[in-house]
């Protein structure tokens, strides 16, 4: 299993959203980054995901799952770039801020510190461990 992080604003498309998207999950649209996109071609089945709100909050709220893998974005009418489907898991009992991501030695190299604008990037499983003992799950 890999592990990734997504990110919306939530006045676009929130954590309780995707929540309300149920079991089958919903296309994650609108991505026009080719590293980001890269990535959701990398993304398989299975896969769980940070879902984490960007400019309002700028934490990480929730775990989703990988339900569908690529295929093409509806939303782009160039036919470049792909969406994977995502269903919600479970939400973080304490959301994971980036000021905390910033401040833990051990996540000085994280994606979401690196390339803060990313909007689709992996994370290493020492890093999903870390963030979800941050964020109160067991």
């Amino acid at each position: 299993m890999a592990y990734w992080l997504v990110k919306s604003e939530p006045g676009s498309w929130s954590w309780e959203q995707q929540v309300k998207s149920g079991a089958k999950g919903e296309a994650w649209t609108g991505v026009r980054n080719h590293t980001a996109k890269q990535s959701l071609e990398k993304m398989k089945k299975g896969d769980r995901v940070f879902f984490y709100h960007s400019g309002v909050g700028k934490e990480i709220v929730g775990i989703a799952e990988v339900v569908r893998e690529h295929y093409p974005d509806p939303t782009d009418k160039t036919g470049t770039f792909v969406v994977v489907d995502l269903t919600a898991v479970a939400p973080l009992p304490k959301p994971v801020t980036l000021a905390d991501v910033k401040v833990e030695p051990k996540l000085k190299e994280m994606a979401l510190v690196k390339f803060s604008r990313l909007s689709v990037q992996p994370v290493t499983a020492d890093e999903w461990k870390l963030v979800c003992r941050m964020g109160g799950m067991k």
